[in-house]
Formats: structure tokens, sequence, C-alpha cells
């Protein structure tokens, strides 16, 4: 654990107990906390701490002007296998260290993400914070949104890199980080329990805000985009990670920033810099994937126009607030220099047709017969919903078949939506899904559908997935159903994916009906008469239903008897007793089955498993013949399988005489 601090009462005392306090154990933490020349007492508090604290060694150096120059200090003398980085205006929760080193070992990942906590309003990321993920990387998450140093690392990677901190006051733990993540051996984040508080000081004298002008910004940005095109080839995945740094890193404090300086320095001293960035690091398909206002803003400072380039950046937030333009199906944003001839800006800055916000809700989804139907209302946001023609489109999962199209029925929304007069309106739908047909007539096939909207209104269209926001309780949660198709009967299964989506499982296939019952006993009453018994599920007890026992072979022979069942005690018990003397020669697998009340509810079936106290039996069909029954395992779930065959006398007569 390593504490960088200047002058940084009173809340250091809380940081530095945070870390002594860690459930992981102070015999498993060092803990450097390194006095950076305060003079408000810092270095006396440090020194009594350690006194109390064998854990805590203090280490006392000149003034650097600067947090990465003591974590350096620190990084010099750390002796541990991970190496995590406490501010001294921030604060742990108890057990966040315990968590990210059991998660780190658990995985064998190089940095763990610990969910960060606000206090008092500091901004916090979220979205790589929604689960757990045991091993991640950053093209696949949002992890690399998050470059503070607040992280355990493994020390091996940091020192493989011969990673330390630039000597700035701001952004210098970016590139830091940044390094580390490219390199790293896998990421994992703690996302269920606050690991990591962070809050601004009482005397506001934090870095990040004391420090926040483009001189102290323009070092640790032009080190972020050149670290990042040290370790990453050009390509999409290098204009994956540059674009957090253009929006982030260089957009924003171009906005925010370059009005607030001398005229002088922005034209002499910063706006070089940005223009080098934005024509070196911007490739033309990063550049497509920017918001309008961004790309406005890199197309300025590559055209070399810094008078505009002041202009929007100064009329930002009026700007942002107006309206957009439909024409021809694309859809602009109203910026005063859109097609207006003396600006000269082409209308690609200003197409946010593919970034407008989709607004959804599913309203109802229930059965009718074998029909899913589905109501909701959709529409994008400030296109007006005239001549909608939204559209269900069915995907299958992991399938590069073609989509199946649900034409809907446009109507009045049930809701009330956002909007002068009736510009949303229309954009409520209806749909009915019939898994027997809707694949140009034929049934679905066997697999995952995910469901999505195609959402259309005067001639723009955006697709997106459906139903993770919706009204709650049973009117969005419809059961599984059979549904008779012209290949057969098939159980549907209506589901929401952990991102809350509408899904259809059409056969089963990742979610099997449980078993109605539990086989608890399997025993021969007589030589050739087998008793199954056990108990009904408390599910299959409400559902109701006729249990069977079914014995079948390969070849298609059948068997079925009915099933009696009684209350037993709190539960209700079945027995069945299988002839086994009827059953022909042949290998026969045993299953219970129940059907539901009606057509449309579906089978649930169990198997009957193998007992190993469960032998082999003889008896004589029609008084002379000799069979037997032997009980085996079959396939990795051991449901029990009867080898029924007559046994050959002579072959055991002989057996008889050389044993």
């Amino acid at each position: 654990m390593i504490i960088p601090a200047y002058n940084a009462l009173p809340e250091l005392t809380r940081a530095v107990t945070s870390a002594m306090d860690q459930t992981l154990g102070q015999d498993r933490v060092e803990i450097i906390a390194v006095d950076d020349g305060s003079t408000d007492g810092t270095g006396e508090e440090l020194e009594r701490l350690a006194r109390t604290c064998p854990a805590l060694h203090v280490i006392h150096q000149e003034n650097s002007g600067c947090a990465g120059v003591p974590r350096n200090t620190g990084l010099d003398h750390a002796r541990g296998d991970f190496v995590f980085f406490l501010d001294s205006d921030d604060y742990l929760g108890p057990d966040a260290l315990r968590r990210m080193v059991a998660m780190a070992d658990a995985n064998g990942t190089d940095i763990v993400l610990g969910k960060i906590a606000s206090v008092g309003g500091r901004a916090v990321p979220r979205a790589v914070f929604q689960h757990n993920q045991p091993r991640t990387d950053v093209f696949s998450s949002h992890a690399y949104l998050t470059l503070g140093p607040w992280k355990l690392f493994r020390r091996s990677l940091i020192e493989r890199l011969r990673l330390r901190f630039p000597p700035y006051r701001n952004c210098e733990d970016k590139p830091f980080t940044a390094a580390a993540y490219l390199n790293a051996s896998g990421i994992s984040v703690v996302a269920d329990y606050d690991c990591y508080y962070v809050r601004y000081r009482e005397n506001r004298n934090n870095l990040t805000l004391t420090a926040s002008g483009l001189a102290h910004r323009m070092d640790g940005t032009r080190l972020c985009f050149e670290t990042v095109a040290r370790y990453l080839e050009p390509g999409p995945r290098r204009d994956q990670i540059m674009r957090r740094h253009v929006e982030w890193e260089l957009c924003g404090p171009l906005r925010a920033l370059l009005p607030r300086e001398s005229e002088e320095d922005a034209r002499e001293r910063f706006f070089p810099e940005f223009r080098h960035w934005a024509t070196t690091w911007v490739t033309d398909a990063l550049f497509q994937r920017l918001a309008a206002p961004d790309r406005l803003l890199v197309h300025l400072l590559r055209a070399d126009r810094f008078d505009d380039v002041l202009t929007v950046a100064r009329n930002a937030e009026q700007d942002g607030r107006r309206g957009h333009l439909v024409d021809k199906g694309r859809v602009y944003w109203l910026h005063p220099y859109l097609r207006d001839h003396t600006a000269a800006v082409p209308d690609v800055c200003f197409d946010v047709t593919d970034q407008l916000p989709v607004q959804h809700h599913l309203e109802a989804a229930n059965w009718q017969g074998g029909v899913l139907r589905l109501a909701g209302h959709a529409y994008i946001e400030d296109v007006d919903s005239l001549d909608p023609a939204t559209e269900i489109v069915l995907r299958k999962y992991r399938s590069d078949r073609p989509e199946v199209r649900v034409p809907t029925t446009a109507c009045l929304s049930a809701h009330p939506l956002p909007g002068e007069g009736r510009r949303y309106e229309m954009a409520g739908f209806t749909a009915e899904i019939d898994p027997a047909t809707a694949d140009g007539g034929a049934p679905l096939e066997r697999g995952l559908w995910n469901i999505h909207l195609d959402v259309r209104a005067q001639g723009v269209c955006r697709t997106v997935r459906f139903g993770n926001r919706r009204e709650g309780g049973e009117v969005t949660h419809p059961s599984r159903r059979g549904v008779t198709t012209s290949q057969g009967r098939v159980v549907v299964v209506p589901y929401f994916t952990p991102y809350g989506n509408l899904s259809l499982d059409v056969g089963e296939v990742a979610h099997p009906l449980d078993p109605p019952c539990q086989v608890l006993r399997t025993i021969w009453r007589t030589r050739n008469t087998l008793v199954v018994g056990g108990r009904l599920t408390e599910e299959a007890m409400r559902d109701g239903g006729t249990l069977r026992l079914r014995a079948e072979t390969g070849t298609g022979a059948v068997h079925e008897l009915p099933v009696r069942c009684e209350q037993g005690g709190s539960s209700t018990v079945f027995t069945a007793r299988l002839p086994v003397g009827r059953l022909g020669a042949g290998c026969w697998t045993l299953k219970l089955i129940m059907d539901g009340p009606d057509e449309d509810t579906p089978r649930r079936t169990a198997i009957v498993p193998y007992f190993d106290r469960l032998a082999a039996t003889r008896w004589l069909r029609f008084g002379c013949r000799p069979y037997y029954a032997k009980p085996v395992a079959l396939g990795p779930g051991r449901a029990l399988c009867l080898e029924v065959a007559p046994i050959k006398v002579v072959t055991g007569v002989r057996r008889r005489l050389w044993s």
C-alpha cells in the first residue's frame, strides 16, 4: 500500500487508519506513506500512526509538487506481490484488500478494480461496476474509462514494464495506468463491495482542482496518446482505446478550458498541440465513431481553423441544446454551421442518426393460445413518430442464419410520452409472434432467439434490443408454453437475459423444465416387478397433472403405466410398479412423465436414476423360459436402463459345469 501525502490533514488520518484496519491483516500488508515535504503536521501525524502500527513505514522527502514522485518513492521501497495506491484524502472499505487480492489470486489477473464510491458528490465511474468480472480486458469491458491509480496492481507487471509516474501535476496517473492496462494478463472487477471512497478535501486543495488548467494537462495528455501508440498497432483495437483519450483528454478540455486561456496562449501554445493530436491520432474510422460535437471540433482542428474552434468551444453549451433536422432518412444536429456555405463544414460533422437514443418500453407480454402477444412503445428521440413502421426482429443466438422479421401494428401509446403535442403519439405498437409460423410460414428453429426492435419513422431507422425497460410483475413475464408446429410439439420459453432483454428459448435449449418429482428408491417387489418410488416437487403438486412411468427402447418400443400418488405427510409421494416380465428383450430406459392440466402446459420429465444397490434379477416367463433383467447406468446422468433378455440354457449349464 503506497500513500503519497502533502499537507493532507485532516483527511490523512482516516486514509491511513483505513489501510491499517484491513481485514486482510497487518501481517500481510505493507503500508508505505511518503511525506512529500509537508508543512502542516502531516509528517508528525504519520510518525504518530507508525508508532501504533508496525506495518506502517514513513518516508520523508523534499516537496516535489506532484503526486507521482512520492508514489515512485513508494514503488522503489515496495516488496509485496501487489501494490495499491491510496490517495491521502480518500479511504478504503475494511474488506477491500482481502476481496481484491482474492479476486487476483483466483483468476491470475494483474489488475483488480475495486468499486469506487463517492463522498461529497465527487464524480465516480459506474459503467464498469455493474457486476463482478472475474477476468476481462480493456477491449471487452468499460475498465479503460477508469484511469485513476486506485487499483490493485501486480508488482511484477509494474517492474517488468519499468513503470513509474511522470512528474506532472495533473494527468500523471493516466499514462501509468494505460500502460499497465494494455500489458496486463487479465483484469478483474470487484463490483459487489464499496472498496474505495473518493472525496474532495475540506480546503478544496486537491491537485485535480488546483492544477486543472491546460498548462498542467498537456504533458500528461501527450503521453497518453504516445503510450497507446507504443503498445497497440494501428487498427480497430487502437481506435477503440484512442477514442477514450480523444473524447476525454482532447475534445473535453479543449471545449471547457481553451476559452479560459488568453487568446495568445490559446493560439500559439495550446492550439497547435491539439491540432497535432487530431491529425495524428484520429483516424477516419475513429472520426466516424465520435459524437457530433467532437466530430465538429476535430474537423476544425484538422482544417487549422483556430477562430472557428474557439467560437464552437465558447458556444458549446448553448449550441448543444439546439434541435435536429430530419432529411432523407438522416438526422442532423442544428448547429449554426450546418449547411452554412460560409462555414463550409460537411454534413457528416452534424449527422447524429446512429447515435440518437431509442426510447422503448415493454408494456405487456402474454400468450394467446400458441401466439406470444407483445405490446409497448418505441420512438427515436427528436424524430416525430410520423408513419411509424416498427418491426420485431428475431436473431438466433450464435448463428449466421437470416433474421426473422415480424410486423407490428401501430397504435396510440398506453403511456403519456414526452414532447409537445402529438410528437410521439403513434409510438405505441402491438405484435404477435407465432413460433409455429414466424419464419416465413415455417416454425422457428430450435435455439435461443434474441428479440430486437427495428424502429422506423420518417425514413429514419434504429435497431435496439428490447425488453430491459418494462412493466413489472406478471404482466411482462409469460410462462413457458407448448406449441404445436408442423414439425411436432415444441416448448417455447420467454425469458430475460442477464442484461434484462427479452429472448425466446425454442425447444428448452437453456431452460429445461424442472423435473416433476424426485426418485428416492427402486426395488424388486418380486423377481419380475420393479417398484419405483419418490415424491413430487412442490411446483408439480401446485400445477397438477397426471404422472406416468415410461419404459422405452431405442427401437421405439414403449410401455407406459399410471403412477399412484398419495399424500405422505407434508408432501405427495408416488409409487409405480413396472411388470418387467411383460417387457420384450432389449435395453429399456425409464423415465417419469407429467403432462400439465391442459394441452398448452409443457410436459415435465424426470429420469429414473441408477442405484448401485439394485441387483440383477431372473424369472421364468410362461413358467418355463428363463429371462433376466440387468440394471445398468446410462450416460453422464446415470439413468437407469434395464437390459432384458432370455437366458441361453446351454450356456448356463456349461458355466455351471466349468465353475
